[in-house]
């Protein structure tokens, strides 16, 4: 079974009732076609998903209870280090920013025998110490 999603930009707390936000009503009621009774799930990036239900469907939006709050165990018990070879130009920060939006928790740059890049001493006396 999926789980619906949405983001609201409002605190949020077990048992409150609220309108919810035009786009968030529209998507779900008119997009989704939920019903009074159906439930999803808030966020605000506080770091736990809301259960809530609709309990009002109106022309003005849809209202929702909050049930419960829902912790997050999102994070990767793998504490993974990535071993990357020097790119060339902007690669090397895409690199870095991909793998840390995977959830790379360490990097360690390295100089292999087909490294392209060529640095010169005070860059590469950087790169040693780090």
């Amino acid at each position: 079974m999926r789980t619906i999603r949405c983001f609201i930009d409002a605190p949020l707390a077990a048992g409150l009732e609220m309108l919810l936000p035009e786009t968030v009503s529209n998507h779900l009621v008119r997009v989704l076609r939920l019903q009074t009774g159906d439930t999803f799930h808030l966020f605000n990036g506080d770091g736990s998903d809301y259960l809530a239900e609709i309990i009002g469907i109106e022309k003005k939006g849809a209202t929702a209870r909050i049930l419960s709050d829902i912790e997050l165990h999102n994070e990767s018990p793998l504490k993974i280090h990535l071993y990357q070879s020097i790119a060339r130009g902007d690669k090397m920060d895409l690199i870095l920013q991909k793998a840390t939006e995977l959830g790379v928790a360490a990097f360690t740059p390295v100089v292999s025998d087909r490294t392209e890049v060529k640095l010169d001493g005070k860059k590469l006396l950087i790169l040693r110490e780090s």
